[in-house]
């Protein structure tokens, strides 16, 4: 039944894949009334069950890795119930906490009536028909929105299962009476896994070690995924160091149902009111032959604009029938849109990305991605909300808006059919999740600080955390920086001589739960000018904060129609100069934007290398691109004439070389076709920007986007500006580059936050998010002041250069570079190439309309095709 793939050391454990078991096996285990339940409501196990139900049975801790649809969720609870029965059945069930289900999403209360409540309360009744006598087994939701009545009714009456979120789990572990009730834990699952590669995910793998130590027994982990890579990776994850794990690769025979359509036989001509008008009614004719169809953009804006101008192109047509769902919108709102989902009363929702995780949200059967979803995971899981039951296939179709899009749909398209999985990267040891956490044990005892950090490195994202960080967070926390100054007081007390670690304090316990979490309140920034003096003080409108975050000094952006250049910003605002003649850098809705994956932009490079080979012969290479895209032959030809045009304008950048081209626009131009996504494309760009600098030139603008970035400015030399950054001097560069940006102040509150530096509630007074920018302003002097390794600091740097930019696959980029294995080929090009186009005009897509747009883009491609014509 076991596979072995990885025979762990001492620490890692051994992980291994599982085959799935016979049903008659699965059949043996079941109490005959849970047997019979589920096979009058079931004609047979899914898969997913055929892998999942003895192994839980049989108290193992499994990864169960299946598509959307698969049944993971009662796959889970099946084993459970059927114990829970059998001891209920016998009237042994103990007032007691006996399976504890976490998920990221606070909307659970439907899902788990479907998967649990609805059967326990179906086998009670059988057992009644039977007059067998039984226990009652007991549910408890517990999340941010569960009311103190409810929270009373769990102590009173325990519930035997208890489904909550990472955060409130977390209160419960220091809630002194309730815990007692976990201290013989037996379940553990962790639902929707593959959204916790992040720091909330982080913060819930140091709650599983906490509960881990804190009950009798070793409870069983079991993970929940959708489709995930690297699966290895993830396993160790959920079972942490030194603990085995099984996993469950559920490959579902599910065909995906996926396809590209253009609103233009010309991309060129994509935003023509033509070809706009064309867009909304491929959009109605989609939604006309299916019974719901779901709409993802990727922003907010793009929600709000699809509902408009379907309103707009038919009149009262969807009126009732269409909803939008996105994360600005409230809560009563959301639940609405999803409970009128799931009765069938809507025909279309248009969502950003709200809509991507785990929530059943009823018979789904066509899901159209407006734009690219920038990963093959993302896309997947996206498609998966089609098809959600079962039996049923996944249904997509990709809409692509330019040529770029085309292509990158194309590859990601490719992708999803062959089952190439982008990877996530779970972050390891932030600091300010570990005081967060360290203060929360401490509050539950009085630990001996080694016996702490052995429970602590027991956590996958910990295990390699050195003594010397973990004592460094634990002195910030014990007020040994002597922050008092800035309302900073220390938390725990820890005595070197015994090497106990203690709370401090009559509040603690209620400090701690009222500033708990990982996830960074936001706020809005107001636009202040600062110049010219006639118009100094005036509010001209807000930004959000992550907007602010993507800024640099200089920067010029388009708020309200007009043009604004960004000075600096204090608190909670930016101040700016107006009546700026220089064009944007910087589109208004770039902070919203999702980022390229790594692995699928490489992936792009590698398909445009292989087309360069085979340019010259246009049936060969139409051929090619058909097959291996799997996609139609007008888009086939569309692809082809937009690699061809490039290819004869400048050269193709490929995986294997980087075209750096040299033009003159209202500045000098250097602009890198370095296809490597945006986080890379950040820290290559803030690296060379730096370099342009320290260079001695002036007034240098930066633009990013997935495909690569340019540097503007005033006679560039291009050779000093590349050959100043290497893989051994980035990081230097880099940090040097972002010490005084607005990313790395923003980031610092977070941290600060998250590190309970600035307390976001206090004695019940809330600190807005103004309020605490400001307090991080004054802190972050005073840290920088006291210690530049303040290791609050450190983490706010660790978060910039790993988790907003990819300092890692950047250096390897850079080591591609200079081992040869990829070229920089330099070219002096009149005007900007085909493949630069985007890059260019995405600073200025706040000031031109949509027909403007359009005829500029035509104008542009007339003026490339004469240069190409007259070589």
């Amino acid at each position: 039944m076991v596979d072995s793939v990885e025979k762990g050391n001492m620490t890692s454990g051994r992980i291994e894949y599982l085959e799935p078991y016979r049903a008659e096996d699965v059949k043996k285990i079941l109490e005959p009334i849970v047997e019979e339940w589920f096979f009058n409501k079931f004609d047979d196990f899914s898969l997913t069950q055929l892998y999942g139900v003895k192994t839980i049975y049989d108290r193992k801790n499994i990864l169960i890795s299946a598509p959307t649809g698969g049944t993971k969720t009662l796959t889970a609870f099946l084993g459970i119930i059927n114990y829970l029965v059998g001891l209920a059945l016998k009237g042994e069930l103990e007032d007691k906490i006996y399976a504890v289900y976490t998920s990221p999403l606070k909307a659970l209360s439907n899902d788990i009536f479907v998967n649990l409540e609805m059967p326990l309360k179906e086998i009670r009744e059988l057992a009644k028909k039977k007059s067998l006598k039984m226990q009652e087994i007991r549910v408890g939701l517990r999340t941010g929105d569960t009311t103190a009545s409810e929270r009373a009714g769990h102590a009173r009456k325990v519930p035997h299962i208890y489904v909550t979120t990472p955060e409130s789990l977390s209160i419960v572990l220091t809630t002194k009476k309730f815990v007692d009730n976990l201290n013989a834990l037996e379940f553990i699952i962790v639902d929707e896994i593959h959204a916790m590669a992040n720091k909330r995910g982080v913060y819930l793998s140091l709650t599983l070690e906490r509960l881990e130590e804190f009950s009798l027994i070793t409870p069983v982990r079991i993970g929940l995924s959708a489709t995930i890579s690297p699966i290895n990776e993830i396993a160790k994850f959920l079972a942490g160091e030194g603990r085995d794990c099984l996993i469950a690769d559920v490959k579902l025979n599910k065909k995906i149902d996926i396809g590209l359509i253009s609103p233009a036989k010309n991309l060129i001509e994509a935003d023509s009111a033509e070809s706009q008008k064309e867009l909304y009614r491929i959009l109605d004719n989609l939604i006309e032959n299916h019974k719901t169809t779901l709409i993802f953009t990727n922003t907010r804006a793009a929600t709000e604009r699809i509902i408009h101008y379907l309103d707009l192109h038919f009149p009262k047509k969807y009126e009732g029938f269409i909803g939008a769902h996105h994360s600005s919108m409230s809560k009563e709102k959301r639940f609405e849109i999803e409970d009128k989902l799931r009765k069938g009363e809507l025909k279309v929702v248009v969502t950003s990305t709200s809509l991507e995780l785990g929530i059943d949200i009823g018979n789904v059967d066509l899901v159209v991605l407006l734009r690219s979803p920038k990963g093959v995971a993302r896309a997947l899981q996206r498609i998966g909300r089609a098809g959600h039951k079962l039996h049923e296939n996944p249904k997509g179709r990709f809409v692509v808006l330019d040529r770029d899009d085309l292509v990158e749909c194309g590859v990601l398209m490719k992708n999803m059919i062959e089952k190439k999985i982008d990877n996530v990267e779970i972050p390891k040891n932030p600091l300010d999740v570990l005081a967060q956490q360290i203060y929360g044990m401490a509050i539950s005892k009085v630990w001996k600080a080694d016996d702490m950090l052995k429970t602590i490195r027991r956590s996958y994202c910990y295990s390699d955390l050195s003594k010397e960080d973990f004592l460094a967070v634990v002195s910030y926390l014990a007020g040994d920086y002597a922050l008092e100054h800035r309302n900073v007081y220390a938390k725990i007390w820890y005595e070197p001589s015994t090497g106990e670690i203690g709370k401090k304090g009559k509040l603690a316990r209620i400090m701690y739960m009222t500033n708990i979490g990982t996830i960074p309140e936001e706020g809005f920034i107001s636009v202040v000018i600062s110049a010219p003096v006639a118009k100094m003080g005036q509010v001209v409108g807000k930004i959000d904060e992550a907007f602010l975050e993507k800024m640099k000094r200089g920067d010029v952006f388009v708020l309200g129609g007009a043009k604004y250049q960004f000075i600096r910003s204090q608190g909670m605002k930016a101040y700016v100069i107006a009546d700026v003649s220089k064009n944007p850098t910087i589109p208004s809705w770039f902070s919203e934007m999702l980022p390229l994956s790594f692995d699928v932009a490489v992936d792009i490079a590698r398909f445009r290398g292989l087309v360069a080979e085979r340019i010259k012969d246009k049936e060969e290479c139409l051929e090619f691109i058909s097959e291996y895209l799997y996609c139609s032959g007008e888009a086939a030809e569309q692809i082809y004439e937009y690699m061809k045009e490039q290819a004869k304008f400048s050269e193709i950048p490929s995986d294997k070389t980087i075209v750096v081209e040299k033009f003159k626009g209202d500045k000098e131009y250097l602009l890198f076709h370095s296809m490597f996504g945006r986080r890379v494309n950040d820290a290559l760009s803030r690296a060379y920007g730096f370099a342009a600098a320290r260079l001695r030139h002036r007034d240098i603008e930066i633009g990013i986007n997935d495909n690569g970035f340019f540097i503007a400015g005033e006679k560039l030399d291009e050779n000093k500006i590349i050959n100043y950054v290497n893989y051994k001097n980035l990081e230097l560069i880099l940090k040097e580059a972002i010490e005084k940006t607005d990313v790395l102040r923003r980031r610092f509150r977070h941290c600060a936050s998250r590190s309970l530096m600035i307390l976001r509630s206090y004695k019940g007074r809330t600190k807005s998010v103004g309020k605490q920018q400001m307090h991080s302003h004054f802190l972050l002097a005073a840290v920088k002041k006291i210690s530049n390794e303040f290791p609050i600091l450190q983490e706010a740097r660790r978060e910039v250069l790993e988790d907003v930019m990819d300092i890692k696959k950047t250096k390897e980029v850079l080591r591609w570079i200079e081992s040869g294995k990829t070229k920089i080929k330099k070219i002096r090009t009149p005007m900007v190439s085909p493949f630069g186009l985007n890059l260019i005009l995405q600073s200025h897509a706040d000031l031109i309309k949509m027909e403007d747009r359009a005829a500029f883009l035509k104008r542009m491609h007339k003026l490339q095709m004469s240069i190409i014509e007259g070589k």
